[in-house]
């Protein structure tokens, strides 16, 4: 049935119950897993050059680290379970693009990824990328909650 399934993640603990339900799934279907994590761009609320200057290879250097722990973990926990697995981290892109964009370069047949854990106002407001990635995406999305 699925032969690659997409699981992004961003490193929480919601997302890591998710990643786990995904490498189970895998496994039990024979499935290969693809994960994903991305780097959202760097934004700038100063005007002073010199914290232009050092802020964003900072910010660059400590989110790549966060990427290579969190993807290497992941692969740790798939391989333990004897499912194969490729890692993707995408930088400067926004979330839900990148997990289409990623779901179709790949060639995944469903993206398994948590909720937002956001309710009521909050979730209406600042919305989601769950929700955002179920509304643009071709791909079967299975919402882990």
């Amino acid at each position: 049935m699925y032969k690659n399934i997409l699981i992004p993640t961003d490193g929480s603990e919601l997302a890591a119950t998710a990643v786990r339900h995904g490498i189970a799934l895998a496994k039990s279907i024979g499935a290969k897993i693809t994960v994903l994590t991305t780097t959202e761009p760097f934004h700038v609320f100063s005007t002073d050059t010199r914290m232009l200057a050092d802020t964003a290879p900072i910010y660059k250097k400590h989110a790549a680290e966060f990427a290579a722990k969190t993807l290497d973990g992941v692969a740790k926990l798939a391989a333990s379970a004897g499912v194969s697995c490729e890692t993707v981290h995408l930088e400067d892109g926004v979330p839900y693009e990148g997990i289409i964009k990623t779901a179709n370069v790949k060639n995944c047949d469903l993206i398994v990824m948590a909720s937002h854990g956001r309710r009521g106002v909050s979730a209406i407001v600042l919305g989601s990328e769950t929700l955002k990635v179920l509304t643009h995406s071709k791909v079967p999305v299975l919402v882990y909650r």
